[in-house]
């Protein structure tokens, strides 16, 4: 509920990591990257940068879709692949990565019904 306010009414997307202690308790909120009103590009160093920093045990990724959608697209699924493999090289799991629309999100764990 926390990022939809950040993020609601935004015409740009914007890419936020939260990372999380061993308990999954919420260490901090960080945007990691601001796009245009159809995408964001994301690198791994940027996103695992502040969590490496904030000494996170583990990390939630979420980004908004400006069009109000909350389904994820082809590149939402590469870039999830993407971050869950960095973040098992790192030791920094991502447990899910959540996509925020007008109306609701989509949990990409569940979408993709992966058990992270």
């Amino acid at each position: 509920h926390r990022l939809r306010g950040r993020v609601a009414g935004l015409d740009q997307e914007i890419f936020v990591v939260v990372g999380l202690d061993a308990r999954n308790v919420v260490l901090d909120e960080v945007e990691v990257a601001r796009g245009s009103l159809t995408g964001v590009d994301v690198h791994p160093r940027e996103v695992f940068r502040p969590l490496i920093r904030m000494a996170a045990a583990a990390a939630v990724v979420a980004h908004n879709h400006p069009s109000g959608d909350a389904r994820p697209s082809a590149e939402d699924l590469e870039l999830t692949r993407r971050l869950r493999e960095v973040g098992h090289l790192v030791g920094i799991p991502v447990v899910d990565h959540v996509v925020l629309g007008e109306r609701g999100f989509t949990s990409l764990a569940e979408w993709m019904g992966i058990d992270f």
